[in-house]
């Protein structure tokens, strides 16, 4: 691996508009207006030091764009996951070949279903979603895979959004953020912080403090530079169109590969 972090993406599908929905009305979605914001999302993790590694395009997906839900990094072993989207299934093929080809030992979800947008990782905990996406055997199946790779899984449920981390992300020192209109249970977090937008619950933690954080969310961005990060906005308005958000759209290599699977 090299010195520079890696980070998977996928280009979008000029099928995007026909993308998945479960709690949002339809919308139009300009797709030309997503390729640039693409772009741009793509350009702020090169500016911070990122290297974008392409996963092949699957134009037949609409929803590929969203390459965060194919696999889940723990430590360094690529864990593949089975959607539970049935048209989203084709979605991992890609993503397992060009894991596997930057030499990343992998493991697969071989029962019920999981996505890795419903995945928290926070220090060795593993949080997953029990969503309409992922099931009780797919958190069984994340669990026994994470054991003896030294991480622990805790199930969430979550009912008001797509996935876990449409309700919660976590800032680098660990504390969880987001809408509590879209959090089941705030309580449920040893440290919680509300944030004032739907938009601010998410961010990417770009490193040295930097955390990649939606446009749409300008309150939030105040609210966490005053806790001492430096946000960096990006427009991703027609994503969220679509129940996306800026986590959907990466995934961090941030670990060498494994020596073992």
């Amino acid at each position: 691996m090299t010195d520079t972090p890696r980070a998977l993406v996928r280009p979008p599908s000029p099928h995007l508009a026909d993308g998945l929905l479960t709690h949002l009305e339809r919308v139009p979605v300009d797709i030309d207006l997503a390729r640039r914001q693409w772009d741009g999302y793509v350009t702020a993790l090169t500016d911070a030091g990122w290297d974008p590694v392409e996963v092949p395009a699957v134009p037949e997906c609409p929803d590929g764009v969203f390459v965060e839900d194919t696999v889940v990094m723990i430590g360094g072993t690529a864990v593949i996951t089975h959607p539970g989207a049935q048209s989203r299934r084709p979605e991992t093929l890609g993503t397992s070949v060009t894991v596997r080809a930057l030499g990343y030992p992998t493991a697969t979800i071989d029962d019920g279903s999981l996505e890795g947008g419903d995945v928290l990782k926070i220090g060795s905990t593993v949080y997953v979603g029990r969503t309409e996406r992922t099931d009780a055997a797919g958190v069984a199946a994340l669990r026994r895979i994470c054991a003896p790779l030294g991480h622990r899984v805790i199930a969430v449920p979550t009912t008001k959004v797509l996935h876990l981390k449409s309700a919660v992300t976590a800032l680098p020192d660990g504390t969880v953020i987001g809408y509590p209109p879209l959090v089941d249970d705030p309580g449920f977090w040893p440290h919680f912080r509300a944030m004032p937008e739907e938009g601010g619950s998410h961010v990417v933690d770009l490193g040295d403090g930097r955390l990649l954080m939606a446009a749409s969310a300008p309150r939030s961005a105040e609210l966490i530079a005053d806790l001492g990060f430096t946000p960096v906005p990006v427009d991703i308005s027609e994503f969220e169109k679509l129940e996306g958000c800026v986590t959907c759209l990466s995934v961090r290599l941030r670990h060498a590969p494994s020596t073992t699977a």
